[in-house]
């Protein structure tokens, strides 16, 4: 008692092992059994206890049972999770004689998916007797047949397996006949008929015999035929096959009329006692008549109606050779005909479950889909390989015995790459040729917010003309989120904590749309440029945002009026008057107009033209130098007083002008002379004046100039980068003065310039025509660089004022 009691309890511990284990895998076996024949309802099963669940917690969880290409013979009770009998079961019909007889189920669990796998072993119960062919068998043997001569007679056949199935014959009792049963494996026992007395003609014609068919089940189950025997006389030979057991094998597609084999019996008598005629016996049990054709002469046997490995594998033909005697001798040749499998029956696809939508942050490995795989052929034929395409982030996990797949992430999915996926699953077998078969599954990408929205450009360049009327729209910004909805929508607003206060205080952003306004008017002699940062930011869940640099450059407009530096009289008007002697030649520099224009470009770019002389052909102006110069020499009639209006005027759209009056005084040349010492002397005591103040302002601003361009080197040399000023101003003059601006946007360099224009340099578009792109080799410079350059600035300034002042 105790060893039992031991072996009990670790047999309970060895089931808790296994249900531990199945329960950690994502597939588990259970083994059923089940006899044939049972009612409907009958429980098979408990599936919830057998795999180790809670009863409670499958009521949400969807079980149920997948038969795949099976009948619905199997149900399950979800109060309780029973598997029971949902229709009759009949083995023979399910599996003919194949023992065991195997049901797969699939047992599916949902939330989350689970697939558990179930065998159902269908046992044979003794429900079919053994059965004759026909219910009375007819044999003739010659009166002169020997004393253990042997026949075979017509076997019976149960459908039933093992035990169940037909175990022996029995012959009632004679004085002429015994008999003996060959066991032939797994073609069955023969019963054969021995002659045990010689027989007489002439005292019994007929002989009636009863064989008896039993076999094994419990209770057991016969079948009788009645045999009847003719004694006939002369052909005394029967026909003798050549073998004992013909054996062929035929792939399943082999067609019509194929040829198989020849059946060759022999008869040692003469004429029609030896003429043989063949024909099959058996082709009312399995249908052979409607598979073979055999040749009645000849015994060939061919193919005539169409093979299917999947239904049958073995055909048992019995051919019966007779003689054409007035009694007709005969026996029994045996052909195996093995039916060989092809490829011939697609995979087929089998899914269970299937999610429709997946969320882009789902972590890889991640269930979409449950499918099992079948393939009707047998061997490699029926071995299946499912594969999906390399370019598609998912990926197949086969299950142990092959049969099963899981449809799985393999990488996280971008939905802004792809929001949508139509996965063709595709399953081979290794059969040759191999055939395919394909099952489409389509998921969708749910959207989470993982995109900051991106600005259309990076920085953003804006040129704004001066003078604009406050409030209007100036410009505009863009930025784009690639996900969707609330994750998509963005709003902007201008970064006023790492913006310069000064600017952005009057500048509003319309927060929908990225519009800003502008709420006062710029002049660009006071301002040229300047910077400030604009947020974009979604609307999802955490937000996400990413901000642009702002430059934006304001344009001059030609809204300064040309100023005459020279002549200038004392009360302040733009007259003068100058004395040259009579004796001068042509081409003699009378005087030099001088003006100046606050704008720059071609606003800036003045022209001089003569409005009113007394005489034309004595005096020309140099249009753009702004020079008198004497056309001819004088003569004695020419008058002595001359008045010149100059007209100057900028290039602007809409030109500005003033005026400007030189008297031109003509005297000889003793008086000239005087008039030029008394010059000169109030000339040069105001010059040594002036130059005194110019050399002190000139070397302030010197040293200031050397100080910066050493502290800019310093920085050189201590960094790698290479600074630039984004902005500088030069001033060039030549009788005019003409202004150039320098200033960076991007990579190019632009420079706003007035009457003359680098050479090599190009207008840009859109910038009333007074801006050069200058090829620009250096890189952007930083905080720390524009300085140092405001100071390079300010030096250049003071050099300009000066010599603007003094010339």
């Amino acid at each position: 008692m105790a060893s039992e009691n031991k072996i009990i309890w670790m047999s309970k511990i060895f089931y808790l092992m296994c249900l531990l284990f199945n329960s950690g895998r994502n597939a588990a076996q259970i083994n059923y059994s089940l006899q044939e024949e049972s009612k409907t309802g009958v429980t098979v099963g408990n599936i919830a206890k057998d795999l180790g669940f809670d009863q409670a917690l499958l009521e949400n969880r969807n079980l149920r049972i997948v038969a795949g290409t099976k009948q619905e013979l199997f149900r399950v009770n979800h109060k309780d999770s029973a598997l029971f009998v949902n229709q009759r079961i009949d083995r023979e019909e399910l599996c003919a004689k194949t023992n065991p007889c195997l049901i797969h189920l699939k047992a599916v669990i949902e939330n989350p998916l689970e697939m558990h796998q179930i065998s159902v072993d269908i046992i044979d119960v003794n429900d079919n007797p053994p059965s004759f062919l026909d219910e009375n068998y007819k044999l003739e043997i010659l009166e002169s047949a020997m004393t253990g001569a042997r026949f075979q007679l017509e076997t019976a056949h149960d459908p039933d397996v093992g035990a169940n199935n037909l175990q022996s014959y029995k012959l009632s009792q004679n004085l002429y006949f015994r008999l003996e049963t060959e066991d032939m494996g797994d073609e069955g026992k023969i019963p054969v008929l021995i002659l045990q007395t010689p027989l007489d003609r002439e005292k019994s014609a007929r002989h009636n015999l009863i064989l008896t068919a039993t076999d094994g089940g419990k209770p057991q189950k016969s079948a009788t035929v009645n045999i009847t025997i003719i004694v006939s006389d002369v052909n005394d030979n029967t026909p003798v096959c050549d073998k004992q057991k013909y054996a062929v094998t035929v792939k399943e597609n082999a067609p019509e009329g194929t040829f198989l084999l020849r059946v060759n019996a022999s008869d040692s008598d003469e004429g029609l006692n030896g003429e043989i005629e063949y024909s099959l016996r058996n082709k009312f049990r399995n249908g052979a008549s409607e598979v073979f054709d055999l040749d009645s002469l000849t015994g060939e046997l061919k193919i005539k109606g169409g093979l299917n490995f999947e239904e049958r594998q073995v055909y048992e033909l019995k051919i019966l050779a007779a003689d054409k005697g007035a009694v007709s001798s005969s026996t029994q040749c045996n052909v195996l005909v093995n039916v060989e499998d092809v490829n011939d029956n697609r995979p087929e696809i089998d899914v269970t479950s299937v999610s429709s939508h997946i969320p882009e942050d789902a972590p890889p490995g991640t269930v979409l889909a449950l499918m099992g795989v079948t393939d009707l052929d047998s061997g490699m034929n029926g071995k299946i390989v499912c594969s999906l395409p390399k370019d598609i982030p998912f990926d197949l996990k086969p299950s142990p015995d092959g049969n099963f797949y899981s449809l799985v992430t393999k990488e996280y999915i971008d939905k802004e790459s792809k929001s949508s996926y139509d996965i063709t699953i595709t399953a081979k077998d290794l059969g040759t040729p191999s055939l395919t078969s394909t099952r489409s599954i389509h998921v969708d990408v749910t959207d989470v917010n993982d995109n900051s929205p991106t600005f259309a450009q990076s920085p953003y360049t804006f040129y704004v003309v001066e003078n604009n009327k406050p409030g209007i729209v100036v410009f505009s910004l863009s930025a784009a989120d690639i996900d969707e909805g609330e994750n998509a929508r963005v709003s902007y607003s201008i970064d006023r904590i790492n913006s310069d206060q000064t600017m952005t205080s009057f500048l509003s952003i319309n927060e929908a749309n990225g519009t800003v306004y502008s709420l006062k008017s710029f002049d660009f002699e006071s301002l040229k440029t300047f910077q400030f940062f604009v947020v974009a930011k979604d609307s999802g869940t955490p937000s996400l945002s990413s901000n642009v640099t702002v430059n934006v450059f304001i344009l001059d407009q030609n809204d300064n009026v040309p100023v005459i530096l020279y002549p200038v009289s004392a009360n302040g008007s733009a007259e003068g008057v100058e004395e040259i002697p009579r004796n001068v030649n042509a081409g003699h520099l009378v005087t030099k107009v001088r003006a100046y224009d606050a704008d720059i470009g071609y606003n800036g770019w003045l022209l001089f033209s003569l409005q009113e002389v007394s005489d034309h052909s004595l005096f020309g102006l140099d249009r753009y130098t702004g020079q008198i110069r004497t056309l001819r020499s004088f003569t004695e009639t020419d008058e002595a007083q001359h008045k010149l209006l100059i007209l100057v005027k900028d290039n602007g759209n809409v030109s500005l002008s003033v005026t400007a009056t030189v008297i031109v005084k003509v005297v000889e040349p003793k008086e000239a002379f005087a008039a030029s010492d008394v010059k000169n002397t109030l000339k040069d005591e105001e010059e040594n004046n002036v130059t005194f103040f110019l050399i002190i302002t000139l070397g302030s601003v010197s040293v200031l100039f050397v100080i910066s361009i050493i502290v800019l080197i310093i920085m050189q040399c201590s960094k790698s980068t290479d600074y630039s000023s984004k902005y500088l101003q030069d001033t060039n003059y030549d009788g005019t003065l003409c202004h150039s601006i320098q200033y960076r946007s991007g990579d190019k360099r632009y420079m706003l310039v007035g009457p003359r224009m680098s050479i090599g340099s190009t207008i840009v578009p859109g910038s009333n025509g007074n801006t050069l792109v200058i090829p620009d080799r250096r890189r952007r410079g930083s905080g720390e660089v524009r300085v140092i350059l405001i100071l390079l600035r300010f030096s250049l300034g003071f050099y300009s004022v000066f010599i603007l002042v003094f010339i």
